[in-house]
């Protein structure tokens, strides 16, 4: 028998050795077979205080979540406590802001797969560590919009799959509906061209590989007074609740500055509302994405000033003497985050700093390049998108000494 000690950063639990066990918890005994240093169907001795009966019927053989064992209580705790920890790795501490969990059946955005077998076809998410798919009938993390769409995508996947090659349905609820982008089904021949179109008024839009099959209506997302339409497959945070919940942040973080670089853009998701109050330079590789905050823009009202630039971040990043002229950064990178810019926006001692992150190791390594160049790292919010998995994601506020990095009302 073994004893959990904690979880890994992939959710799983770790017994001494190291052991890796699913689908336990910290101060759990177990008993099983190890076989190459895991545990694959541990059975629990004694189950921890945290432990709950999971919700979904498809938790154990669904590769979706891996946590919804673990109470809200010891989640919310867990992920704040793995940033706490890469911070610490840094030598750094902060103030924690209550962690935002947002709630169930409220993902706007997934990858669903879909595989043909010999009489139908099946739609749902990978199996843990497997390439078998695991059909999804119910899902407590998916907006029901998205959920409703599956007897469609598994008649594409009759239409344009085949049973030696998986489809990938990449899906973003909107305002006009579901925007579907299709990649690894046959190539786009006459007879799939002539047959997608039954499905406008299902789908806002359709998408097969790099080529757009209808539009039926744009799929526009809000980004403050401004309606945008992504890209196909573009990113875009997981939730409507947890992007308010960054916004907020964000905006507390920036405070009363006049002039902001949001830095790795994307579509505009904070350029756009921050606009509102300050003018704004957005800076985003991805071309398409700019074109699109661009075609957002050009419709918006009531804006200060909103620039826009196309430029590789990682290799081309902002200098000091070009982000001299702001009050504010904002910088979201993605998870390997941005050494080199930060380290151009430690030169440039630019006022108030606002970091959004999906990786508190990355985060924790460019805060410290921040912090030696002089900043307080004055507070860190979780912002729980990624419900009952082992993902965090965070929002925090550097300011330099002479700044005042007001508190919220109630909160220190």
């Amino acid at each position: 028998m073994l004893e959990i000690e904690r979880l890994g950063h992939h959710g799983d639990g770790i017994a001494p050795g190291p052991v890796y066990v699913p689908l336990t918890l910290p101060g759990e005994i177990v008993n099983g077979t190890v076989l190459n240093g895991r545990i694959e169907d541990a059975r629990i001795v004694t189950p921890s205080a945290e432990r709950v009966r999971a919700p979904c019927p498809h938790f154990r053989s669904c590769g979706g979540c891996s946590l919804q064992h673990a109470s809200d209580r010891f989640l919310a705790e867990w992920k704040e406590d793995v940033v706490r920890k890469a911070l610490a790795a840094q030598g750094l501490e902060a103030g924690f802001r209550p962690v935002h969990v947002s709630p169930a059946r409220s993902r706007r955005r997934a990858t669903l797969a879909g595989t043909r077998t010999k009489k139908a076809a099946m739609v749902g998410f990978h199996a843990r560590k497997s390439d078998t798919i695991v059909p999804i009938r119910d899902c407590f993390v998916l907006h029901p919009d998205l959920m409703a769409m599956i007897p469609a995508l598994e008649e594409i996947t009759r239409l344009g799959g085949s049973r030696s090659a998986t489809l990938a349905f990449a899906l973003t609820r909107s305002e006009a509906g579901i925007d579907c982008a299709v990649t690894g089904g046959k190539p786009l021949d006459e007879t799939l061209r002539m047959a997608l179109p039954r499905y406008i008024g299902r789908f806002a839009r359709l998408t097969w590989g790099e080529e757009t099959v209808f539009t039926s209506a744009l799929p526009v997302q809000e980004f403050g007074p401004a309606k945008v339409t992504p890209p196909p497959g573009a990113f875009l945070q997981a939730t409507g609740d947890g992007e308010a919940a960054l916004l907020a942040a964000v905006r507390e973080a920036t405070g009363s500055a006049t002039h902001i670089a949001d830095l790795f853009a994307g579509c505009g998701t904070f350029a756009l509302p921050l606009a509102v109050a300050a003018r704004v330079h957005a800076v985003e590789g991805d071309g398409e994405m700019i074109a699109a905050l661009d075609r957002g823009l050009r419709l918006a009202t009531g804006l200060k000033p909103l620039t826009t630039e196309t430029r590789d971040l990682f290799r081309r990043p902002l200098l000091a003497d070009e982000l001299a002229r702001f009050d504010a950064v904002l910088i979201d990178p993605p998870r390997a985050g941005a050494e080199a810019q930060t380290r151009e926006i430690a030169k440039a001692q630019v006022p108030r700093v606002a970091m959004v992150s999906c990786n508190p190791v990355t985060f924790a390594r460019d805060a410290k390049t921040l912090t030696e160049a002089g900043y307080r790292l004055n507070w860190v919010q979780v912002v729980d998108q990624f419900r009952w998995s082992p993902h965090v994601e965070l929002a925090a506020s550097l300011t330099l000494p002479h700044i005042e990095a007001k508190p919220k009302k109630g909160q220190g």
